[in-house]
């Protein structure tokens, strides 16, 4: 199972929005704070990311080259500019234009151009999973001959697909966008040194614990014990627990009460199905067993919960 892949998908509340920033220096651009992650792909040109929030080590302006990609797991407020010094504002509606495949802002004088893919993933950040809650406030992934091939070209399709739009750009550049969350995440997790590796960057390829997190991920509504997964992991209970507590941030059980409950909430928000088959998914024999628990991890019962899900979903289509 690709515990990635999954851990994305169940923080995911819509599809990733996104606009092509055009700078001619001097420029300089200030982003707000936006729900879910933000994100970066320098096109042509070079600038300079300036923090506006960081509480992490990245405080300092961040310089950008051609190709280089910055993800923002909290969507914090940053400046965009072509110089740490260059004025910042936000965005005048006049500065804004349509065109296929995405809308594009365009700043600044009459200097050197820097084009940047710029963009939003709407995650949850109210439940986010541990895998992303443990990733760095940013991640800055710049472009090196060799590094991440995938990652490079992904980003060297959606330069193409913005520079020369051609019949099939409306489908391409948001495909490609949506999965270059992936390649980021994958690129930054390769990125950590095995022997320094901590939390969950470890733990996707820990000898133990990546076999444990496999099996819960791809039957969660077993009834695993910590008996079971250790005999999985090779371990003893004891150790076992331990060391699946010291990478992932929590028992494996309460892990996995979690990860339940996850699934759960994303099946009552897309799926047409009963509430039994919900709660058979989610490893209890039971509607009102799964009921109590849902309610104790959300604050609502689960038809309350779907019926509220999907309302809010109408009401933003």
């Amino acid at each position: 199972m690709d515990i990635l892949t999954e851990a994305l998908a169940s923080m995911r509340t819509g599809r990733p929005t996104s606009i092509r920033t055009d700078g001619r220096a001097p420029w300089g651009l200030r982003l707000p704070s936006v729900a879910g992650a933000g994100f970066h792909v320098v096109l042509h040109g070079t600038c300079w990311l300036i923090p506006l929030e960081a509480t992490g080590p990245h405080l300092e302006p961040v310089a950008l080259g051609p190709g280089d990609v910055v993800f923002l797991r909290d969507g914090r407020g940053h400046i965009l500019a072509d110089h740490p010094s260059t004025p910042a504002a936000e965005a005048r509606p006049d500065q804004f234009r349509n065109g296929p495949p995405i809308g594009s802002v365009q700043l600044g004088g009459d200097g050197p151009r820097t084009s940047l893919l710029c963009g939003n993933y709407h995650l949850d950040q109210g439940r986010p999973h541990a895998l992303v809650r443990q990733l760095p406030e940013m991640i800055h992934l710049p472009a090196r001959h060799g590094r991440h091939p995938e990652l490079a070209a992904a980003v060297q399709l959606l330069g193409s697909e913005l520079d020369h739009p051609r019949i099939g750009s409306d489908g391409i550049v948001p495909a490609l966008i949506d999965s270059l969350l992936l390649y980021i995440l994958r690129a930054w997790l390769q990125d950590q040194p095995a022997a320094a590796a901590e939390g969950w960057a470890a733990a996707l390829s820990d000898p133990a614990v990546a076999p444990a997190l496999a099996a819960m991920h791809d039957d969660p509504s077993a009834q695993w014990t910590v008996e079971s997964l250790a005999v999985r992991a090779g371990l003893s209970r004891a150790a076992f627990a331990r060391r699946f507590a010291t990478l992932v941030g929590e028992p494996p059980l309460s892990y996995l009460k979690h990860w339940r409950m996850t699934r759960a909430a994303k099946l009552l928000r897309e799926a047409d199905v009963p509430l039994s088959t919900v709660a058979a998914q989610a490893g209890y024999g039971s509607e009102f067993a799964f009921g109590k628990a849902f309610k104790r991890e959300y604050g609502l019962a689960p038809g309350n919960y779907r019926r509220l899900a999907r309302a809010a979903t109408a009401a933003t289509a």
